[in-house]
């Protein structure tokens, strides 16, 4: 089996990071895949926020929380975040969402742990998020599609069993 076939394989989400902060050439590499993910008619609507300032993936956790009612933290202590959010065109959601995939399999591919935090478009559409994104310079029509947290794993990574009857052939 080949290294991708591995890595896609065997990838699983993370809820326990440690606190420090992942070296700047892997977040680029990680980025570099979420660019180069498939897009509908090579649209490439998802554009991508990278946040490694303590102050603000603390913001970002909060409003998240406050989403969905709570006040613990549902980024799971990561310390850095790739927000995906995409232009309003065409298969935008699909686009954004191929594009936290790559994200997710690339930092598992370079021994970095990742989750999908969802919510991202409800924080985004409300006024805080919509205020963040003009100081961030966003200003075409975006939704949230999710917050990919990404730290080093401070547990071992988690097995899960795959479900059978998940697959046909015709």
């Amino acid at each position: 089996m080949n290294e991708t076939i591995k890595n896609l394989t065997s990838r699983k989400s993370c809820r326990s990071f440690k606190d420090n902060h992942i070296d700047k050439e892997i977040l680029d590499s990680i980025v570099a895949a979420g660019l180069n993910a498939p897009s509908g008619m090579n649209r490439q609507t998802p554009l991508f926020v990278v946040v490694t300032d303590d102050d603000m993936v603390a913001k970002l956790s909060k409003m998240n929380a406050a989403v969905m009612g709570a006040d613990s933290d549902p980024f799971y202590g990561a310390k850095d975040m790739i927000i995906v959010l995409a232009k309003k065109e065409g298969t935008y959601i699909y686009d954004g969402s191929l594009a936290m995939g790559n994200l997710l399999n690339a930092a598992w591919s370079a021994d970095v742990g990742a989750i999908w935090i969802h919510r991202a478009k409800e924080v985004f559409e409300s006024e805080e998020g919509k205020v963040l994104l003009k100081e961030w310079g966003i200003t075409d029509d975006v939704e949230g599609i999710g917050f990919c947290m990404l730290g080093y794993t401070k547990d071992e990574k988690a097995k899960t069993d795959i479900k059978d009857g998940r697959v046909f052939y015709v």
